[in-house]
């Protein structure tokens, strides 16, 4: 087995603290308003992104959801966030998993913020709520300005102990 190769069991137990740690940050530690959420759940799925890779964080992701809505919901559960969850994460895993550069860190948080947070989650929303889709993307648009800042900061700074927390995997 190489170094950048984990076993099976490792993997999976890795992804269920970091799908855990997820749950945390998601369901407790946030700030939930009806079309809004502030927080810093992305951050174990940044994580799985870097050490899994896409599928890996993908799985990590959608199963941090489903756990999450079932065990401690905040509403009625809805198959499209956990969609939204798994299609973030993956992207999180594509630009993340080989090189933690600017413009990875970049891509990966424009790709979560504009297809998961704007389109995805607000279309989801719209569709729950019966709101109109533009009326409800437009604070929603604050929010992504604000926790893109936020996580390309964060990522960051989790880059720089990228080689070492892929090492004590």
């Amino acid at each position: 087995m190489t170094e950048n190769q984990i076993s099976a069991t490792h993997r999976i137990v890795l992804m269920a603290m970091l799908a855990a740690i997820q749950i945390v940050l998601s369901r407790w530690l946030s700030i939930n308003l009806w079309n809004l959420k502030i927080g810093f759940a992305f951050v174990p799925i940044a994580m799985a992104g870097m050490l899994l890779g896409p599928v890996g964080a993908g799985l990590t992701g959608a199963v941090a959801d489903i756990i999450g809505a079932t065990l401690f919901p905040s509403g009625a559960f809805f198959p499209g966030f956990t969609l939204t969850a798994f299609i973030t994460a993956f992207g999180y895993g594509f630009f993340l998993q080989k090189k933690q550069s600017m413009t990875n860190i970049l891509a990966a948080v424009l790709f979560s913020e504009i297809v998961g947070t704007i389109c995805l989650n607000t279309l989801w929303i719209s569709i729950l709520y019966g709101t109109p889709f533009i009326p409800t993307m437009i604070p929603r648009l604050g929010q992504a300005v604000g926790m893109g800042i936020v996580e390309v900061l964060v990522i960051r700074l989790l880059a720089n102990y990228a080689p070492q927390l892929k090492a004590a995997v």
